[in-house]
């Protein structure tokens, strides 16, 4: 099995990663042996705060990748469960409803 998962770091900023140990790596980031964004002390201690399983690890690569251009407000809606809300959070649509 695969995951992608987001982490909060202490700075407040979040961290998409995606692997196939989800306890190991989180260990590994909040022992600031994970990759170089989560190594500054700033950012230490981490928390994960959301996850998915998939069962390949290309696939949640991908999705690792789609999150990473996902926005802050769009990401905190995944966290918290609102995805009814994730559609009008995509980039660029406030653009539309502007006119």
């Amino acid at each position: 099995m695969a995951w992608t998962y987001l982490l909060e770091c202490a700075d407040g900023s979040y961290y998409v990663g995606s692997t196939t140990d989800l306890e190991r790596r989180v260990s590994e980031h909040d022992l600031g042996l994970g990759a170089a964004y989560t190594r500054p002390g700033r950012r230490r201690p981490v928390r994960l705060v959301w996850s998915a399983e998939f069962n390949r690890i290309d696939d949640a690569y991908y999705f690792e990748k789609q999150l990473q251009g996902w926005s802050r407000a769009k990401r905190q809606a995944l966290i918290d469960g609102r995805l009814d809300d994730l559609p009008a959070l995509a980039r660029g649509r406030w653009r539309d409803a502007g006119g």
